[in-house]
């Protein structure tokens, strides 16, 4: 059952702009200019009229002195590569997890890549995964000569619908990858059940999902194993950047271990990891160097300092702007499971529907949401669809594995045709924009509400009539 409050979801994507400070380190937008007709009374931009907003909403990243000063510190130490740096980042982010286990990683799609390979996922296998995600999720799959079982989109929450994955499961089934897309929780609790029932270890990709929540617990530390990013637009952000998190000591060993090039990795006597390979070239496994830095580590630990107070903000915004959204007819913003008690808002999400805009097609809003000075996206498209993933799977390794019938029946056996439609329906804001203030979300607000009252007068410029 969803939430009526309809929360919604936000995607970290970068957002230029001059920003003044506010006491808190979070940018926020400068006094907005407006024209005197502000809001959603007078013409369109793209019609000639004034926009509602010129400036810039919040810019990312937030950069402060703290991040310079310890930034220096680690330049002067001349240690560079894992150390002391990423040790502590590791052990602050799993207190904050409340997860007794974590591994910093090069990449959200290293620690992603890390986990299928301790979890022995390999050629023969298939993995569960949803079609509307970043393509990460994906390729880790296909690198190991995986198959990927795409599980169709529940549209109104933008997430995998769990009540699909078990209709998917096979004796081949290796793996299940929930992603919380955007920050928004994906029904873990049907998830988990059914990879309980089957025996199937759950990948959880939280990487757009810090401090997102399942039942007052932190997602991405409810299932086998949990990745996070902290790629530049995440709201982390160490420019590139990973994390793996879980309880089970054992396989985060496994995963240590590769990770770092092979080395043996074990769990000390007061439980926790540590390297089991002496001073010399020793190796336990089949590894990788999947390594993070000690100056992205110092980052992340400096902008940590942060993040809280700053994911506070966006519910807040993303709250407050909701209210307003879901009043706006053709507006529909993305909903959360009940069992969801905190959305991240990477992505700000929501569906448009062209009848309630006098048939404005979406191409032509988020062009005129845009000239209002409104930055907006229409999000991913059918990654199951995506030419890359055929050609992946006509290549001479896959045919071996799978042979020829398994890969002609691949194409019908994967079809998600609700994520097709929520292809044609979603937009995006960025999380960088619930960072601003409360005007701000009056502005988006008024966007919408103009482009709708002149609709038919958009609508008719764009055929041309």
């Amino acid at each position: 059952m969803k939430n009526d409050l309809s929360r919604r979801s936000f995607v970290g994507v970068l957002s230029a702009g001059a920003a003044a400070h506010l006491g808190t380190g979070v940018q926020a937008s400068a006094e907005v200019k407006r024209a005197p007709s502000v809001g959603e009374g007078g013409k369109p931009a793209l019609l000639g009229g004034t926009p509602v907003r010129t400036e810039a909403f919040p810019s990312w990243p937030i950069i402060a002195e703290n991040d310079k000063a310890a930034w220096r510190e680690v330049l002067l130490s001349g240690r560079w590569n894992r150390g002391p740096a990423v040790a502590r980042f590791e052990q602050t982010w799993a207190e904050q997890l409340g997860c007794p286990f974590a591994i910093a990683t090069a990449s959200g799609t290293a620690a992603l890549f890390t986990c299928l390979n301790a979890l022995g996922v390999g050629p023969g296998d298939e993995v569960i995964v949803p079609p509307y995600t970043f393509v990460a999720t994906i390729n880790v799959v296909l690198l190991q000569h995986a198959l990927p079982i795409f599980v169709d989109t529940d549209r109104a929450t933008c997430q995998i619908d769990a009540d699909r994955i078990e209709d998917a499961v096979t004796s081949r089934t290796r793996c299940i990858i929930p992603v919380h897309l955007g920050g928004n929780p994906a029904d873990l609790d049907k998830v988990l059940s059914v990879g309980r029932r089957h025996g199937i270890p759950v990948l959880e990709d939280a990487c757009q999902a810090h401090f997102a929540e399942w039942r007052g617990k932190k997602v991405g530390t409810l299932g086998d194993l949990g990745c996070f990013s902290f790629q530049a637009s995440k709201n982390l952000n160490s420019g590139e950047g990973g994390a793996i998190v879980s309880h089970n000591g054992e396989l985060m060993a496994v995963c240590a271990g590769f990770h770092d090039a092979g080395r043996g990795y074990r769990l000390d006597e007061s439980g926790r990891l540590t390297p089991d390979y002496g001073s010399g070239f020793s190796y336990a496994l089949v590894g990788d160097n999947r390594r993070l830095t000690e100056f992205q580590a110092t980052l992340l630990h400096e902008q940590l300092t942060r993040l809280e107070e700053q994911s506070r903000r966006r519910e807040s915004n993303a709250a407050y702007l909701t209210g307003q959204l879901r009043e706006i007819p053709g507006i529909q913003p993305a909903e959360m499971y009940e069992g969801a008690t905190r959305n991240a808002y990477h992505l700000y999400m929501f569906r448009y529907d062209p009848a309630g805009f006098v048939g404005l097609p979406r191409s032509a809003f988020l062009r005129a949401l845009r000239a209002e000075g409104v930055p907006c996206s229409a999000g991913y498209g059918p990654l199951n669809k995506e030419p890359f993933i055929g050609r992946a799977l006509e290549s001479r390794g896959f045919r071996s594995i799978y042979g020829d019938k398994a890969i002609a029946e691949w194409a019908e056996r994967n079809q998600c045709p609700e994520n097709d439609k929520l292809c044609q329906e979603a937009c995006w804001f960025t999380q960088t924009m619930l960072l601003g203030s409360r005007s701000d979300m009056d502005d988006i607000a008024a966007a919408i509400r103009k482009i709708r009252k002149h609709g038919a007068g958009l609508r008719n410029a764009e055929a041309g009539v």
